[in-house]
């Protein structure tokens, strides 16, 4: 088989939650653009051609609403994807909530301020929903004799935010997103181990600083936030692109339990 044909994602249906958001949605057109069937689960509601830029793209595009905090409300969407299209080949754990991201954003606190609440929170819509996730879609893999899950994660899985970078932006990471983005790292190690012989890859992808320009971003704060990567710039959500396409491709077919970093070198110094 040739490396087109090894990258090609025309024979697979593509789950990916969260697939509207700022990164979210900058993957779900790579996905398509490789050729990819693909379905979004998201609480947010979008049209495919606004997602897809084009009606040729969007053919091959459904939008599903989806409350992923609720297990029923999960447990239906995978279902619903199982009779569009007849099965699931790649599961994209992309979706976030609270701890300061995603659909039900909750205030960001100091430790000494914050809640159980927002603590629990930010760890069920960061960590829990990808376990919900992976749990509901097994029985499809198993039905079909192989299965592909790629878990996004974030470099604060790996390091501490810098307070000197953050400081009063309001951009700042709160304690319950690194610290359940380090348990996707290892809820992905821990997958890939033990589902490699049924067939199931598990790999996840690791981005560094991509700030939604949108963000209301002030000059002072985006200086030091590219100063702190090797390439002295933020990523944009297109350069998440081609690990994506390498890990829901048969390209990636002997790996499992990797971890791909995509952060300009912020953590390799």
């Amino acid at each position: 088989m040739n490396i087109k044909d090894l990258l090609s994602l025309k024979s697979k249906v593509i789950l990916i939650t969260g697939g509207i958001g700022y990164i979210g949605s900058a993957m779900s057109k790579a996905l398509l653009e490789a050729g990819g069937t693909v379905v979004i689960a998201d609480i947010a509601e979008k049209k495919p051609v606004e997602i897809a830029g084009g009606d040729d793209l969007a053919e091959n595009l459904k939008v599903l609403k989806c409350d992923l905090s609720s297990t029923d409300s999960t447990r239906e969407m995978f279902a619903k994807v199982k009779n569009l299209h007849g099965r699931i080949d790649v599961l994209i754990n992309c979706a976030v909530y609270g701890g300061g991201a995603g659909g039900k954003k909750v205030a960001t606190h100091s430790i000494d301020e914050m809640s159980d609440e927002i603590w629990e929170t930010g760890i069920d819509g960061t960590l829990n929903i990808t376990f919900r996730c992976t749990r509901e879609v097994l029985p499809y893999f198993y039905e079909n004799g192989v299965g592909n899950i790629i878990n996004i994660a974030s470099m604060y899985g790996i390091v501490s935010p810098d307070p000197g970078i953050y400081g009063t932006s309001g951009q700042n990471n709160p304690p319950q997103y690194g610290a359940a983005k380090a348990g996707v790292l290892q809820f992905t190690r821990y997958c890939a181990g033990h589902l490699a012989g049924k067939n199931i890859r598990v790999n996840s992808i690791t981005p560094g600083p991509f700030p939604n320009p949108k963000g209301n971003l002030t000059e002072d704060f985006k200086q030091k936030l590219h100063a702190k990567t090797m390439m002295g710039r933020a990523g944009r959500p297109e350069e998440l692109a081609g690990a994506l396409i390498l890990l829901a491709s048969d390209a990636s077919s002997y790996m499992t339990g990797s971890n791909i970093i995509i952060d300009g070198g912020w953590t390799a110094w």
